[in-house]
């Protein structure tokens, strides 16, 4: 799939703009934890039953799930920052139907509207990698990947002091304020994305996608109150598999589809996906298990006896400490790579988890366990659309990462479902009440210590990044993808590229000598980087054009003086032959 860019002037992406990008991914992350303070509390202020009202958090984990991948194909094709401020605006539609009503079903349908600004944090993602130079797009996609997690652990405090001492409804209007205030940040400070996918919205895929997940993530949110053997949840989930296996026939056949499901089936694609579902596991299991925990009367034994407000401060540093390892994972992602990064943070979680299991006597020691967990969670978080934007092409990435978002999203859903019954089904009961147990929680832990260890398994396979004397310039991410397309055009003879646009030829020195590892930079109209590579021992090169138009090809290499070639690729599908000479002057191709 190709894409091109817009006839719109390029607006420079300022200092501000990741700020503003990450605080929209942390309003959206608030809608998760936005009323886990007051969960028990729902049947009550809903007057219905509680069965009933766990369709306030169902309707927004489904609801999510389903405009993820949407909202990031959406974005490749009509922009990025367009869409990102649609999202926004429909969740403070949301919350405020959400603000104004006491009944359950005005109150599902707002949640369910708020559940659409999930499609935000790919969004976010895809507007970085089109518009930052590489040495700020590492650290700029970890905060952005980490905003979920972030935002989520920084609300539970926020919102248990607003639930314990205003009226619940102050949370969405609280909620609202924040959306507004970040689609006027959005307008003033982020530019759009000039470039577009081409093709046109795959509305029977986006159907198809929206049924398949409904009927997945069902069962799995209600399973443990509709019995996972009952006959409900095992036709849902045998429908599911119908449904999704005919979706992914119907969706090889589109030429544009919403999902590439051959890009997906990559292998880097495929297990860092698989490898999110664990880490979206393993990061709600501490958000189920610690509130509790700090939150049961000591008379129990076991439980903290703290405040409402004082079990989010203690889990609060989960948050925070996601947010600082941000630039942490800039500086290891750029020396060892996402892939090891994501390994490292893995082992961090599971040292969390293993160590969690001894530290539950006493508040400051689920503190030291939040810290832990927030430090592996935000390293895992960071690696993960960096290892996605390196393997999919620049007119996927709204796409593929908010295909990843939906990876972790069913990851937390899976964890709820299956923390929930394990906390339900050994619960003890202590005056007529149902309360979950020491065994319970620890059972828990050991549940994400398992899918870690599965994550450890998965980020294994993934492939290694070869060394940069193989050649090729590995500076990027960005890079990494160009330079993979353009090994196509590189081995091709002249007009049987077909669908790979380049450049291409090769290096020489003033005498007609092949300059190997000459660095080729290719440069947009905009003064963006657009490609790079190291020229072969032949001298050989061969960038790929992201869209038609002029270009400039600066080569430079060690004693040898630098060139700027100016150069026009017409938008075929085919190649441009171009020697670039060492020194010499600037030629037109």
């Amino acid at each position: 799939m190709s894409h091109t860019t817009t006839d719109e002037p390029a607006r420079e992406a300022s200092g501000a703009t990741v700020p503003v990008l990450a605080f929209a991914g942390i309003v959206v992350a608030v809608m998760q934890t936005l009323l886990v303070p007051v969960i028990k509390d729902l049947p009550q202020l809903l007057d219905t039953t509680p069965g009933n009202a766990t369709w306030v958090l169902t309707s927004t984990l489904l609801s999510g799930a389903v405009a993820t991948p949407i909202m990031g194909r959406l974005g490749d094709l009509f922009g990025k920052r367009r869409m990102l401020i649609a999202s926004l605006s429909v969740m403070v539609v949301g919350a405020l139907v959400s603000a104004f009503t006491d009944a359950l079903v005005p109150m599902i349908v707002g949640r369910t509207l708020q559940g659409f600004a999930m499609g935000a944090i790919p969004l976010g993602i895809g507007l970085m990698r089109d518009m930052l130079p590489r040495e700020r797009l590492g650290s700029a996609m970890a905060l952005m990947s980490s905003s979920i997690g972030v935002g989520g652990g920084l609300a539970l405090p926020a919102a248990a002091l607003v639930a314990q001492h205003t009226d619940w409804h102050a949370l969405f209007y609280g909620a609202a304020g924040l959306g507004v205030l970040a689609i006027v940040l959005t307008l003033v400070v982020v530019p759009e994305s000039p470039l577009r996918a081409k093709g046109s919205f795959d509305l029977p895929g986006a159907l198809g996608l929206t049924a398949g997940l409904v009927l997945l993530l069902l069962p799995v949110t209600k399973g443990s109150d509709w019995g996972w053997s009952s006959p409900t949840t095992l036709g849902l989930f045998a429908a599911a598999v119908v449904v999704l296996l005919l979706w992914g026939l119907m969706e090889l056949r589109v030429a544009a589809p919403l999902v590439d499901l051959r890009t997906t089936a990559r292998r880097e694609v495929l297990l860092t996906n698989l490898a999110s579902i664990m880490v979206g596991v393993a990061f709600y299991v501490v958000s189920l298990v610690l509130p509790q925990l700090l939150q049961l009367p000591s008379e129990t034994g076991y439980g903290l006896g703290q405040s409402m407000v004082v079990a989010g401060l203690c889990v609060a540093p989960l948050g925070l400490t996601m947010m600082f390892t941000a630039p942490v994972y800039a500086r290891l992602s750029a020396r060892y790579g996402p892939r090891t990064t994501l390994i490292i943070g893995l082992l961090i979680i599971a040292v969390g988890y293993g160590g969690g299991l001894g530290l539950m006597s006493a508040a400051w020691q689920t503190v030291v366990t939040s810290v832990l967990l927030g430090a592996g969670i935000g390293l895992a978080y960071s690696s993960l659309p960096a290892l996605i934007v390196g393997a999919v092409p620049a007119s996927e990435t709204g796409a593929a990462n908010g295909l990843n978002t939906l990876m972790r999203s069913i990851g937390t859903s899976v964890s709820s479902a299956v923390i929930g019954m394990v906390l339900a089904n050994t619960a003890t009961d202590v005056g007529g009440v149902a309360v979950p147990t020491m065994h319970g929680f620890r059972v828990s832990f050991l549940i994400a210590t398992a899918a870690v260890a599965v994550g450890l398994a998965l980020a294994f396979f993934l492939p290694r990044r070869r060394p940069a004397a193989s050649s090729r310039l590995r500076a990027s991410s960005e890079e990494d993808a160009n330079l993979a397309r353009a090994e196509q055009a590189l081995a091709a003879e002249p007009g049987t590229v077909g669908s790979v646009r380049a450049f291409r030829g090769r290096v020489l020195a003033a005498d007609g000598a092949p300059v190997a590892r000459a660095k080729v930079t290719l440069i947009d109209r905009h003064g963006r980087q657009a490609g790079a590579t190291l020229s072969a021992e032949d001298g050989g090169y061969s960038l790929t054009v992201p869209a038609g138009g002029p270009y400039v090809l600066a080569a430079r290499a060690p004693g040898h003086g630098p060139l700027a070639h100016s150069a026009t690729h017409t938008g075929g599908e085919d190649t441009v032959d171009l020697d670039l000479a060492l020194p010499g002057e600037t030629v037109s191709a």
